[in-house]
């Protein structure tokens, strides 16, 4: 999966927000810290720092949606976390993603934090971010 492959499913995943470009992840992927799992369909990427790993983005193309494969990355992406060291795992959410909320609470975050009007949207008020963390096994 590249960089642009990335970009165009972040960008059709959050039409509502400023998806992130090419040169963006190309520029996270350089660092030795920070991974990907998935597909053009459906990408997780990941910094692993200091035995704590943080979701940076989840997408899932709208076409692809509802079909488990944002779980499917969610466990790829931590089994990779616990072989990197691991221990701890945290993410956001935005407030008004019931979707996303359900994934992360099925797979055992619970919420340890909040940044008020963290999400800018286009013609729309700010959205609050819910930070969320798990222990990894």
């Amino acid at each position: 999966m590249t960089p642009e492959d990335m970009a165009a499913c972040h960008a059709a995943a959050f039409d509502q927000s400023r998806p992130w470009s090419a040169e963006e992840f190309a520029d996270l992927l350089a660092n030795a810290f920070t991974f990907a799992c998935g597909d053009s369909r459906c990408f997780a990427l990941v910094q692993t720092i200091a035995g704590e790993a943080e979701l940076l983005t989840i997408a899932t193309q709208p076409a692809h949606q509802r079909k488990g494969l944002a779980r499917h990355c969610m466990d790829i992406w931590q089994g990779e976390a616990v072989k990197r060291g691991a221990t701890r795992a945290f993410l956001e959410v935005a407030a008004d993603n019931p979707a996303a909320i359900a994934l992360y609470e099925n797979q055992g975050y619970t919420p340890c934090g909040q940044r008020r009007g963290y999400y800018q949207r286009q013609g729309a008020d700010p959205v609050d971010a819910i930070v969320l963390e798990r222990r990894l096994p």
